[in-house]
């Protein structure tokens, strides 16, 4: 009886053990992040940013002597990667892997809004936390999401703060509008953000193109522009509808008070395109210039350093949004002291913080309620073109150039 009590108490507490840990996937030291991240495709340059900087911000707590502490342990990151190629339907076949065959439950979002809209409904099904950086759509943020956690604005926030600069720079007066989106969902909300930017501010939207799938010609939009000379052109198709926006805008000399775009520095705009991208006004999530500070990255500017060192370029804000979910999946699973999926989520929920990325506090949708957008316009010193921040102008770095020159003065 004695050795059959040994043997059942030890069969047991495998068992209890193996519950535990596909309960919690840990691994011994180890707590393990699932992600499917856009590796190829049309999103793989984001990707990359994306991955680059859960990676980095997973080097950086795995190597302070405090790395993730809970009930009295330290425990360190691990992220089980897919390519999800850049395809909807694929990232939410992964997130089923990730979640029935690896065990994962915790989740790192994807980029690009449509395929974070692919996998949410996975991770809430499953209740499996999920803790995104590069999905803005504001239909995220409407579905009763209860799992769902971003550190971003929302998408329709990008582009109103250049409505209103546009509107300011005309005396208060409405301003004439001309704008282009891809037709993805993150660029569709920008665009639902300019429409009631309009609205609000009285002015006329005069062009409302759709840019084609290839992305590689806007040449029929940009004749439009030259010939009703809208106030204000507002452009969103991710990192190749604002390169090829600046190469057809300049080899077509097309002359507009303000150009605004999204996705220029994921673009490398200024170092693709170099004074051709001058006085662009890109909305961004993020600047190594603002002023927000934590205890493992230090400042923005220490981020962008400690990432240009890492990976030998400047990291755009896809990157530091990514380096700061884990962030805040650190800062959870301590105020959580628990591996409990349910008490994580809570804790998720309730975060309250400051990080190198700016402030991050959630709505009961999940939207984080704690950071405004950037606004920064492409200045040139001869060669040297540098991004600097014109809006908000509490964190204004330079004073905006408005009306931009036309091509014959520049």
């Amino acid at each position: 009886m004695y050795k059959f009590s040994l043997v059942f108490l030890s069969a047991l507490a495998l068992l209890l053990g193996s519950i535990s840990t596909s309960f919690s996937k840990v691994e011994g030291d180890t707590i393990i992040l699932g992600a499917a991240v856009s590796l190829t495709g049309k999103y793989s340059t984001n990707g990359k940013h994306t991955k680059n900087g859960y990676e980095l911000a997973v080097k950086r707590i795995n190597g302070r002597a405090a790395k993730v502490q809970v009930g009295g342990k330290d425990y360190k990151f691990k992220i089980i990667y897919y390519d999800d190629e850049s395809n909807a339907g694929r990232a939410a076949q992964l997130a089923e892997k990730l979640i029935k065959q690896d065990g994962v439950k915790y989740m790192l979002g994807p980029y690009s809004s449509g395929l974070t809209k692919a996998i949410a409904p996975v991770t809430e099904e499953n209740k499996i936390p999920m803790v995104e950086a590069n999905g803005a759509s504001r239909s995220l943020f409407t579905k009763g999401y209860k799992y769902l956690f971003a550190v971003l604005s929302a998408a329709n926030q990008y582009l109103e703060v250049a409505i209103d600069l546009a509107v300011e720079k005309n005396g208060g007066k409405p301003v004439n509008i001309a704008m282009a989106f891809e037709q993805d969902a993150f660029s569709q909300d920008v665009r639902l953000g300019i429409v009631d930017a309009a609205k609000r501010t009285g002015s006329k939207i005069i062009i409302d193109d759709k840019l084609p799938k290839e992305l590689n010609d806007m040449a029929a939009t940009l004749a439009k522009v030259k010939a009703t000379k809208p106030d204000v052109l507002v452009v969103s198709g991710h990192s190749k509808g604002a390169l090829t926006a600046i190469r057809q805008i300049s080899e077509m000399k097309v002359d507009v008070p303000m150009l605004a775009m999204t996705h220029c520095d994921a673009s490398k705009l200024a170092k693709q395109h170099g004074e051709k991208s001058e006085y662009a006004l890109c909305a961004a999530q993020w600047h190594k210039t603002l002023s927000y500070r934590d205890k493992y990255f230090g400042s923005g500017k220490k981020f962008d350093k400690d990432f240009t060192a890492e990976y030998g370029y400047a990291p755009p804000y896809q990157a530091a949004e990514s380096a700061a979910a884990l962030l805040v999946w650190k800062d959870a699973f301590e105020r959580a002291n628990s591996f409990d999926t349910e008490k994580v989520r809570d804790a998720l929920a309730a975060t309250d913080m400051q990080t190198f990325y700016g402030n991050i506090k959630f709505s009961d949708a999940g939207q984080n309620i704690a950071k405004p957008m950037v606004l920064f316009q492409v200045i040139c010193d001869g060669d040297k073109c540098e991004n600097k921040v014109v809006a908000p102008t509490e964190w204004a770095s330079a004073e905006l150039i408005h009306p931009a020159p036309a091509w014959s003065e520049r």
